[in-house]
């Protein structure tokens, strides 16, 4: 098998072949899918090997300190030779890593062949192609987490320890000094824990990426900013940990740590930099200073790590293995995310390419995984047990946009009464705007809207329609069921489309509606989602201003009951009723939070409609839609309520709204028309239109909503989060 190795005398790197080890008892063989490199502890190593002797001396002062022991005792030839033989052999790299077990050692009962487990070790968690796992060194995936993510085990069971060692509680502001892979993940567990947190390191690139993975404020640790983001947090207070997760020779951490903690604060150092302690400082605020040693208890002991004796839970809680498992379960519930951590994934055959890169600064990455082809196409299969919605790719439309002529000239797909009764009277009344045709499938029906709002052609020939290169725009409000096949057909004709939710009822059908955009190069397409452009929903977000830290949003829908023969209970045709409805509500969650989903989860009781559907966003922001149907008649029908950063909106069903926060709002009391925005979305798409501009929504929304909407049914089924992930 192969396995990467380093000479620490030499500094050389390579891929050996070395013999398979075998499957010792307290233990499992396990075949290797991904692995990660730390991109701080590994490159140090390997840093470190290419320097001069006296360099290594100088950074490895601890071994120096040896050797004199060994020369005071045993003599120069004989200290010099054990030196000399011990830094000119092969030592192996690599200690986190995700994979299948290939084959279980005697004693070992809780996993079998096949399974799916994350791995830790430096001696057992190789970058190799296949290692023998002690068992308290070994945890088994939960359902459907993603094997490249789940490599991620050992890394998060190290910031996870380094978290409890603060010991945060609800409401605590953090300090997390070093923003690279180690402090990205204490800046997410620190916020899934109820902490605010401040970042501090000098590339701006990671601080960036802190500000998105949920931290409050980011910043140049030389710079003020972080201080005075401190200062505002805590009211001037200071915080009440500081995480060390730099590395280096600089002092600057510590001093900063001392500077920026309130009065019997904690510093917990995660990381290895320097600690020469100010006494003063940390005397006079009567800091506690703490370290976290790696994984968690049972490290560094021989008797829990390779003869697998755990240690009782009631006397400690959290082992390292129960933090590996801890931080795979945060994985699978979405409570933390690795996957923007994930800067490059190579072949396991490029490996010495890869550190090369990365020590010659070619390849800037937070981290960096080794991909074993084979076996990680079956670990991933295996994962996919519970299912994983595909977000497709957005076509980028060759051509440019030829903007129309005025009046706009409109045609109408469809007459129904949502036509009738919420667009059409908007647009007969607009300037600037010609309704050309309506098509209809009955002729009467075609003729009614003709006479009632002045359609200068009425027909059932869409083919037609289609085809006159006078019409600039097609509004397609028929049923759900044909709606991705007729916006399909129009795109091809080159018109831009406005169709009415849901774009699509199958992964099939919006597949369809994008290969036409990548056909024709016309991507000039909007779904009637209009919340977004209610006036008293924007003013009220306007209100509540920029946020910093992730967001709690609940919407609620009292959809109630359905008539007896209405369309919408004719599930197998025109799909289920939140199918067609739910793009609304998690199209106006994805405004009001500034993303895209990344996962949803669903439940629903017996008997009845309802549904509950939590939407999770890359910054640990989270979204409820509450879709009911067995609720009161005169209960308002939508309410929203969003929190973040101590201010929170609320909507009452579009004709009340208030933001509270240090200064609170409350629009008017005058009871005013529930105006959800339909007036504003047509008149941003008819703009649009005429000028040739940008869409009103972009394209990669639309498209994910709607994948969003249509993994409801999946997550249902399994009882599990769907991931949602990106077409690439």
């Amino acid at each position: 098998m192969k396995q990467v190795v380093q000479n620490y005398r030499s500094g050389e790197l390579a891929l050996l072949d070395v013999p398979v080890p075998g499957c010792k008892p307290g233990g499992v063989l396990v075949r290797s899918a991904y692995s990660l490199i730390s991109t701080g502890t590994e490159l140090m190593k390997v840093s470190e090997a290419g320097m001069s002797m006296l360099g290594k001396a100088r950074s490895r002062p601890d071994q120096v300190a040896k050797v004199v022991q060994s020369v005071a005792a045993n003599g120069v030839p004989a200290t010099y030779r054990k030196v000399m033989g011990k830094l000119d052999s092969y030592t192996p790299l690599g200690y986190s890593l995700c994979g299948v077990v290939e084959q279980v050692g005697a004693g070992i009962d809780e996993v079998k062949a096949g399974d799916l487990v994350a791995c830790a070790g430096n001696e057992h968690a190789l970058h190799a192609e296949l290692n023998w796992v002690p068992k308290n060194l070994y945890a088994r995936l939960p359902d459907g987490l993603a094997p490249r993510h789940a490599a991620f085990g050992t890394v998060g069971a190290i910031a996870l320890q380094g978290v409890r060692r603060g010991e945060p509680q609800l409401g605590d502001v953090a300090l997390v000094i070093g923003l690279g892979l180690i402090g990205q993940l204490v800046v997410q567990l620190l916020a899934a824990s109820g902490v605010r947190v401040v970042g501090a390191d000098p590339d701006p690139e990671r601080c960036a990426l802190a500000a998105r993975l949920g931290a409050a404020a980011c910043g140049d640790p030389a710079s003020a900013a972080v201080a005075a983001a401190v200062a505002d947090l805590t009211g001037g207070h200071g915080v009440d940990q500081v995480y060390l997760a730099a590395g280096g020779g600089s002092n600057q951490p510590v001093e900063l740590a001392a500077a920026l903690s309130r009065d019997r604060g904690r510093v917990v150092d995660i990381g290895k930099c320097r600690l020469d302690l100010p006494w003063n400082a940390y005397y006079e605020k009567e800091l506690d200073v703490r370290f976290s040693r790696s994984y968690g208890p049972g490290r560094y002991d021989p008797e829990y790590e390779l003869e697998g004796r755990d240690y009782p839970i009631g006397y400690v809680r959290w082992t390292e293995r129960r933090n590996v498992a801890c931080f795979l379960d945060l994985l699978s519930r979405g409570r933390v995310d690795v996957a923007p951590l994930i800067s490059h994934v190579a072949d396991f055959a490029d490996a010495v390419e890869t550190y090369r890169s990365l020590e010659d600064g070619e390849l800037k990455a937070v981290a960096v995984l080794f991909r074993y082809p084979e076996q990680a196409a079956e670990a991933e299969a295996r994962a996919a047990a519970v299912p994983v919605v595909t977000v497709p790719a957005v076509p980028v439309p060759p051509r440019p946009v030829r903007a129309a002529r005025t009046p706009v000239r409109l045609a109408f797909v469809g007459a129904g009464n949502y036509a009738t009764s919420m667009l059409l009277p908007h647009l007969a009344r607009r300037e600037g705007v010609e309704l050309s045709a309506v098509v209809t499938t009955t002729a009467l029906s075609a003729a009614n809207a003709q006479r009632k709002f002045g359609f200068a052609e009425a027909t059932t020939d869409l083919d037609a329609v289609l085809g006159d290169k006078a019409i600039d725009a097609v509004f397609v409000v028929t049923r759900h069921s044909s709606h991705a096949e007729l916006t399909r057909q129009a795109l091809l004709a080159g018109k831009t489309v406005f169709v009415e939710k849901p774009l699509a009822l199958t992964e099939d059908e919006l597949a369809g509606v994008l290969a036409a955009v990548a056909e024709s190069g016309n991507d000039r397409l909007q779904v009637g989602f209009n919340r977004r452009f209610a006036p008293l929903l924007r003013e009220a977000g306007q209100r509540f201003g920029a946020r910093t830290g992730p967001a709690h949003l609940r919407y609620l829908v009292n959809a109630g009951r359905l008539e007896h023969g209405s369309w919408y209970l004719q599930q197998g045709a025109q799909g289920s009723r939140f199918a067609g409805e739910g793009g609304h509500f998690i199209d106006t969650a994805s405004w009001l939070l500034g993303a895209d989903p990344v996962s949803v989860s669903a439940t629903a009781p017996p008997g009845n409609d309802d549904l509950q559907v939590v939407l999770r966003y890359p910054d640990g922001s989270t979204a409820t839609i509450g879709y009911l149907t067995t609720g009161p008649a005169g209960f308002p029908k939508e309410t929203l309520d969003l929190i973040a950063d101590g201010r929170a909106l609320r909507l009452d069903d579009f004709v009340r709204a208030s933001v509270h926060g240090r200064k609170r709002w409350v629009s008017s009391r005058l009871p005013k028309a529930r105006d959800k925005g339909q007036e504003a979305e047509l008149a941003a798409f008819v703009k649009a239109v005429r000028t040739g501009g940008p869409m009103p929504v972009p394209l990669s929304s639309l498209v994910a909503t709607t994948a969003a909407t249509l993994a409801v049914p999946a997550a249902l089924a399994s009882g599990a989060p769907v991931t949602l992930a990106e077409a690439r």
